[in-house]
């Protein structure tokens, strides 16, 4: 388990698929596939839990390091990816093992309800309704204090905080004067501002990864899911900075 950069738990596919004994990532993808297929069949949206990612790894003679696909996992996902995988292999059994011994504990970990049927449970029940009532007020208070330092860009981002290539041409009309999205992919370019690679004309380069300028992220299309680039807030600053605009956003 590791935290991203909003401290919230969350797994890397790649990495499962060494602990739960596969050697190849053709293989350990389909049991992701089938994970994703399982929570979209039980009515929730595998977006939620499977979010397409970039790893780097070591790779052996002259190749060195390189980035290759990868999936950032929930624990919801993680733990369907257990479900998915091939129960006849130890490492997998381990795996569901963990994933069940955690939900368990996290159970357990919860205080039982109070009987109301008491004097003494109604009351209990009560205070734990102020005690939330008590939570949700500082919480709206803290919201209004940090809502006039939020993102200038948060209209354009997705749930993710990201901001897909199409979206970030709308949000720079002040800079480059309204350009779509391929007239605006050709701005990039001739200012020599490649984001994307020659070979993948979907992914960017490492640099821009590595940077925190953009991501790489599943989404789906038509039939199959595709990586596609996303720019973060950063990026977009970046770019602003790089076309040599200081406007904010378009209204």
């Amino acid at each position: 388990m590791q935290l991203d950069h909003y401290g919230e738990e969350c797994w890397s596919a790649r990495d499962l698929q060494q602990l739960m004994g596969y050697e190849q990532w053709r293989q350990f993808d389909e049991v992701v596939q089938r994970a994703m297929s399982a929570v979209d069949t039980s009515g929730m949206d595998a977006r939620d839990h499977f979010a397409g990612a970039r790893k780097v790894i070591t790779g052996s003679g002259r190749w060195g390091k390189q980035p290759v696909a990868d999936y950032r996992l929930t624990r919801f996902g993680a733990y369907h990816v257990a479900l998915a995988g091939d129960s006849r292999k130890p490492e997998v059994a381990a795996a569901k093992t963990y994933f069940a011994v955690k939900t368990r504990e996290a159970e357990l970990a919860r205080p039982p309800a109070p009987d109301v049927t008491s004097p003494e449970g109604v009351l209990a029940l009560a205070q734990r309704y102020v005690v939330a009532a008590q939570e949700l007020v500082t919480t709206k208070k803290e919201l209004a204090i940090a809502a006039p330092k939020a993102g200038k860009w948060d209209a354009f981002c997705d749930s993710d905080g990201l901001i897909d290539m199409g979206t970030a041409a709308k949000a720079l009309t002040d800079v480059t004067g309204g350009l779509g999205r391929t007239k605006f992919m050709n701005r990039l370019r001739e200012s020599d501002l490649r984001f994307l690679q020659v070979q993948n004309p979907r992914i960017p380069y490492e640099v821009h990864i590595q940077a925190g300028r953009a991501q790489v992220k599943m989404v789906q299309a038509g039939y199959q899911w595709v990586e596609q680039t996303f720019l973060t807030p950063k990026g977009l600053d970046w770019l602003v900075d790089r076309l040599g605009g200081t406007a904010l956003p378009a209204a």
